[in-house]
């Protein structure tokens, strides 16, 4: 065997392992990506509200500046009782437009104030404070009209936002440009803080789902025995199906000569006890051909390999057919056996007319079997859109409990008077599918030492 046929193998027998190691993978990765996109969008919405804010701080600020905007030192009194009852981590300049460059005249930081942006160049007192192009920018807002806002990573690789607004007068002419820099670091230490404590959460949900896998090892052994077990019975199913067909044969020839044997004419002058051993060997034919059925039947159900001929039938004329069938059986145990039906002879049903034949069989045969004295009654009627099919009898009856198994395969009731009745335990499990396959139901009703009754219900045709 190579490798590559031995890798295949291992995946066939070990789906799942496999299984449980892709859930390892799986469930990590999931909770990867949930972390990811739910930390992108909280960041992308915090953005958003800090560009809206700017703009809703621009228009409060022209608000209370529209009456001082030509006093540079009652503008500086505004910004620094602003700057009593707001962070201290906002930036808040106001520039007055001097032909192609920006001039600070007053600010947050009033070490600043006098500086004149220009194109790229920041000219006054402290020409480095601040390290980004700004004027283009400036331009812009200040030609347009309108809010504009930026994001700005600094040198030490801190990020906030740069909203920039207009300030007019009460005659709408523009007088001042205001720059207001919100701070984003607040914003980027809780989303680091979230994505720390989520990696934290899902590094310990790797480690449980590990425990939880390799403390359970078991189930890989189990899963390895599942799937030689479920090979076993494949091979078993298999066998059986072969093997049924096999002795099909040989019991036919058998049955056939024993058959010729006992019907020839000369076999009156054959000695007592031969003819009783022929007898004998008939019977035990008959049982080993039932056997054999049976399990053809079980094979069958089980492989999805049953078939059914489903036809519109009336059904009354195939239980009278089959009831007349068991009146030799019946009348040879003294046994009352009778058939009344309550139907409509327009009232019928789908079914296949062999294997609900078969069905009858199981249970009036085994109604009379289990039914030392008394009768056996089979009764067909309407019950509003179904056909009620119940065969009833006066027998040992079972216990609750035995009722729970009676259609178990290879399930026979067990006690004194069961002793000596012959049987498979596969004749009502055989049934019970059968009448399932056919879209019926099947029940059993019955109390010790007075009797049982089954019910068959299929649904019922009317004709147009």
């Amino acid at each position: 065997m190579n490798r590559r046929e031995i890798t295949t193998r291992f995946l066939k027998d070990n789906k799942q392992v496999l299984y449980s190691l892709c859930l390892l993978i799986i469930i990590p990765g999931i909770f990867t990506f949930n972390n990811w996109f739910f930390t992108n969008s909280l960041k992308t919405s915090l953005e958003q509200n800090l560009q809206n804010k700017g703009v809703e701080i621009g228009q409060a600020v022209n608000a209370g500046l529209y009456d001082k905007l030509e006093d540079p030192v009652k503008v500086q009194e505004f910004i620094d009782n602003w700057e009593i009852f707001n962070s201290a981590e906002n930036s808040f300049d106001i520039f007055y437009k001097e032909e192609d460059a920006f001039k600070l005249i007053a600010s947050s930081n009033k070490e600043n104030i006098g500086s004149t942006f220009k194109m790229g160049v920041a000219e006054g007192k402290n020409e480095t404070e601040l390290s980004f192009n700004v004027a283009n920018f400036y331009g812009w807002a200040w030609n347009e009209s309108r809010p504009y806002c930026i994001k700005i990573i600094s040198k030490d690789g801190e990020a906030y936002w740069l909203n920039v607004n207009i300030l007019k007068d009460l005659k709408g002419e523009k007088k001042a440009l205001m720059a207001m820099a919100i701070s984003n670091k607040s914003l980027e230490n809780s989303v680091t803080l979230s994505i720390y404590n989520s990696y934290i959460i899902l590094f310990f949900t790797v480690i449980v789902i590990g425990l939880l896998l390799f403390g359970n090892s078991k189930l890989f052994e189990y899963t390895v025995l599942y799937n030689k077990i479920k090979e076993v019975d494949e091979m078993k199913d298999e066998f059986i199906s072969m093997a049924s067909h096999e002795l099909r044969t040989p019991v036919t020839v058998i049955r056939g000569y024993i058959s010729m044997i006992l019907d020839d004419p000369k076999c009156s002058s054959l000695d007592g006890d031969y003819k009783e051993y022929l007898e004998i060997i008939k019977i035990s034919t008959e049982r080993l051909n039932n056997l054999i059925e049976d399990l053809l039947n079980v094979s069958r159900i089980e492989q999805g390999r049953m078939k059914t001929n489903l036809e519109t039938v009336n059904a009354y004329d195939i239980i009278n057919s089959t009831v007349k069938e068991f009146e030799v059986q019946a009348k040879g145990k003294d046994l009352d056996i009778l058939c009344e039906k309550t139907v409509e002879l327009d009232d019928e049903i789908e079914i296949d007319k062999d294997k609900f034949k078969q069905v009858l069989i199981n249970i009036i045969g085994n109604a009379i079997k289990y039914t030392p004295s008394g009768s056996v009654k089979v009764e067909a009627k309407n019950n509003i859109k179904n056909l009620v099919i119940t065969v009833k009898d006066t027998g040992i009856g079972m216990t609750a409990k035995e009722r729970e198994h009676l259609f178990e395969k290879f399930y026979r009731v067990k006690n004194e008077r069961t002793e000596e009745i012959i049987g498979t335990g596969l004749g009502l499990w055989i049934t019970k599918q059968l009448v399932e396959i056919m879209k019926g139901t099947i029940a059993v009703d019955s109390i010790e030492n007075v009797g049982t009754q089954f019910t068959i219900e299929f649904p019922l045709i009317k004709k147009k």
